[in-house]
This record gives structure tokens, sequence and C-alpha cells, in this order.
């Protein structure tokens, strides 16, 4: 009887799981499993949020296996040593897994691949989480793209809502008695601070699914002008349903398109600028891969002289807290705090606050948003801080300074989002809200803190040092 293994990472599904369908069209007997290896990750294992959602989807996925007579082995250790002790348990004969993209899991495969190799071991990596390998798209001089939008381009091209493959049923399941339950790996945090999380948030393929059904019936239709509006669910909010492969692109492209479609006779929604969105994840990944120093260097390396603040920790923690004193970066840094999440727009904001007008460095902000965020993904908050920071590709111009106070006038002209997390301002009216400068006693009355700087100030401050960097590259022209 012919045995497979396949070792499962960030395509925690059944469904649309090319690696797996593979194994099971081809062996008797397929052991699916999970190696938790954080070491393997160093310098970015995986921070306490995404730790959280790593132990809820391990037990997702071992329940669906379980409704196929299944179970997923969970082990801990070195992946190749571990994965040889399975080798030999069931004599199996094969190891299949889809590729991942960070520079440490790229080198962390290459050795696995050819340790088995060395064995004997046949061992199938396929492509199994983006809608093309990063190496697939190319300029028309070969090289790698530095740019968003003729990147979409050409990517765009290639898309198609082609039908995903059915979930993967083997012919029998082989399980390892010696498995761990989730809750060895000691993935959930110590102190409960994660309440909030269980409330917003089903881990898993059917949760993934659950969330693309809400966003395609209630959201999708009015996408492009609901998205900016943070007190609306206007996003999908499926990234980390995505960055744990519980669902992947081509699912979500299929079924988007499947429902424009379903009714020729109604409006049909412009799927158009979604699936824009997702490709900013296809181009993150593309960056990472081509430019591997990018999580630690300034993609743009004249940046490397720039005049940033000198590291002010009170600083720090009064932005990681939500006490700047600035309505709508609080706001986003406490909905980041209670939920492992942040609206794309206020992230922008949270992020243009911490890098131009306290003009602390990126990489601060990146850290603490890697072990926040529950859609923690090396590539997308690189690229996102060094977009912001105006020193990655396709950056924001650094003398883009994003206004709090008028994106919040823009974009949450209520108050809603503010007030929703900003309790203790819930009773003052709105317009104070959005223009606390005008009665900064009420407002502490209620305990909140007074602006940790003055924004006109402090974008000033931020064009000259940017300034200064740019004379500078001028005289050596």
């Amino acid at each position: 009887m012919s045995t497979a293994l396949v070792l499962l990472r960030r395509d925690l599904r059944l469904e649309d799981n090319p690696a797996l369908h593979a194994a099971c069209a081809e062996h008797e007997r397929v052991l699916p499993v999970y190696i938790h290896a954080p070491g393997e990750d160093a310098p970015w294992q995986q921070g306490a949020a995404s730790r959280w959602w790593l132990h809820h989807s391990l037990q997702a996925l071992d329940d669906a296996l379980a409704k196929q007579q299944g179970r997923l082995c969970i082990a801990r250790g070195e992946t190749l040593g571990v994965t040889r002790a399975l080798i030999r348990e069931f004599n199996a004969s094969a190891v299949y897994w889809n590729r991942r993209y960070e520079p440490a899991a790229i080198a962390s495969d290459t050795k696995l691949k050819a340790g088995l190799r060395e064995d004997g071991i046949a061992v199938e990596s396929r492509s199994g989480n983006l809608w093309c390998e990063p190496w697939q798209i190319a300029t028309d001089q070969g090289d790698p793209y530095r740019v968003f939008t003729p990147f979409w381009r050409k990517l765009r091209t290639q898309l198609q809502p082609d039908e995903p493959l059915p979930a993967a049923r083997a012919r029998e399941w082989a399980q390892a008695h010696g498995s761990l339950p989730s809750s060895a790996l000691g993935l959930l945090p110590k102190i409960a601070w994660d309440a909030g999380f269980d409330a917003a948030w089903r881990p898993g393929e059917a949760g993934a699914a659950e969330m693309l059904d809400i966003f395609a019936d209630d959201a999708l239709d009015n996408y492009k002008t609901v998205r900016d509006l943070p007190a609306r669910h206007g996003t999908s909010r499926l990234s980390p349903h995505l960055h744990f492969g519980e669902i992947t692109p081509r699912q979500i492209h299929y079924r988007l398109h499947a429902y424009a479609s379903r009714d020729r006779n109604r409006h049909q929604p412009d799927l158009e600028p979604y699936l824009r969105e997702l490709a900013w994840r296809e181009f993150a990944h593309h960056l990472l891969y081509h430019f591997p120093n990018t999580p630690d260097e300034n993609f743009n390396p004249r940046f490397e002289r720039f005049r940033w603040a000198v590291d002010n920790p009170d600083a720090i923690r009064r932005w990681r807290r939500g006490q700047t004193g600035i309505p709508l970066v609080d706001a986003g840094m406490r909905e980041l705090w209670t939920t492992g999440w942040m609206h794309n727009r206020v992230r922008m904001i949270a992020a243009s606050w911490l890098t131009k007008n306290l003009r602390q460095h990126w990489r601060h902000g990146a850290r603490w948003f890697w072990d926040t965020l529950v859609d923690a993904d090396l590539a997308n908050n690189t690229l996102g801080w060094q977009w912001v920071a105006g020193c990655g590709a396709d950056a924001a111009p650094y003398f883009r300074v994003f206004n709090p106070h008028t994106q919040a006038a823009r974009f949450d002209p209520e108050a809603i989002y503010l007030k929703r997390w900003l309790p203790e301002l819930a009773a003052l009216p709105a317009k104070l809200l959005l223009e606390p400068w005008r009665d900064p006693a009420a407002l502490a009355a209620r305990g909140y803190p007074a602006p940790m700087a003055d924004v006109s100030a402090t974008r000033q401050t931020a064009l000259a040092a940017w300034q200064q960097l740019a004379s500078a590259r001028s005289g050596e022209n």
C-alpha cells in the first residue's frame, strides 16, 4: 500500500489544496501533518495574535478531517527530522507540500527537499497559495516589477475565474497515534487578552467560507465606495484566512464571479476593485521573493541616510496603547489590540503618524503589527509599512503625510468608529471628536490624553527631514 505524507503549513484547508489533492489521487494512504518548528522561521517567528489563530485553525482542520474518519497529525521539532521519523513509521514513499515564499521558509523547504531526495523519497511541491508564482511575472526586460500598476496589468491578463479543486478525500487517511493536540503547542497567550478575538473571528476553512459569503451578500456591491469607511463592514476581512491558507485567491475569484453572474437581469457588482486589492497581496509576495532583505532594510537604499528621530520609547508605548491623543490613531490601535485586526485605511493613518509625524523608524511599527495582527503576513506587513514610510516599492511619497483629523472627518463623519473604540468619549458630540482641539478640556475631563504632538508642526518637521534627504541626493548628481 502506497503511503504519502502531506506537510500542511499555510494551507490549512481541504478544498483547493493542490498538494493534498495530488497525494490523495496518487496514493492509497495519506497522512496530513503539521510540524511546529517556529525556530525555522527566525527571525520572524509568528507573533502572539497569529499563534492564537493557528491554534484554532489547527483544531478546525482536525475537526474537518474527523468527518472523513481522518486526523491531523500534529508534531513538534525540526522539520526534516520529524518528517524522516514519520516516513519510517508509515513506510511512506512520497512527501507533498504547497510552496511558501518567505526567505526563511524557502531556505527551510530547500533543505527539506534535498534531505528527503537524498533518502530516496519522492518530493513534490505545488503552487497552492497565490494566483501566480513570484517568478512567473516579469517585465519585458525579464526583471521583477517594482511598481504595482504595471504588475497588476500583467497579472490581470492571466486571471480567469477557474473552478477550484474539490475537497481532498483520501482512500484511507493514515493516523499517527503519537499526534499532539494543538493545545500542547503552547500557542495561546498565557495572559488572557484575547477575549475580543473570539467575538470577532472564526478561524478555519468553514469560517473563511462564511466570511466570503457575508462579503458577497453584504458588501461586494458597494465595495468601491464603502471599503474606506472604518465604521462599515465594507471590506472582506479575509486577510487572516488567506494568510493561513484556509481559503485561496482562486476560490475567492470563482465564488465572487459566480455571485456576480448568477442573475443576468440584475445589477452585477464590479469585481475589479476587489480583485485589484487581492493583487496587492500578490505584489507583496513578488517583492519579498525578489528582494528578501526588505523586512529589515529599506527597499529604497537612499533612505539609509534618512534622518529618523531618536528612538522614543514613551512615544512608541503611547502609540501602541492607543494613548496618543489623536482620536483616529487611538481608535485604530485599540481596535487592533482588542480584535487582532485594524481597518486598512486606519492602518495607513496610524502608520503615517508613527513614521512621519513622530519620525520613528518604520521597523518599530512593523514589529508591533507583526505581534498583534491575526493576519500578520511578512510580505504584506513589509510592503505596507515601507509604502507608508515612503521608502518602499511604489511607495506613497514621503511628503504625503496623512492628516488624521481630516481623514476622520472624511471617512467617519459621524464619529461612529471613533466612539466605538474610544468609549470614554462616546457621549461627546461627533464634531468634537473630529476636531478635538476645539475643547481639549472636555476630552481631558473624560480621561482622554492630550495630543502627544501637534499635527501641523510635526508634518513640517517631517517635510524638512525629507527635503534634507532630497537635497543631499540632488548634490550628488
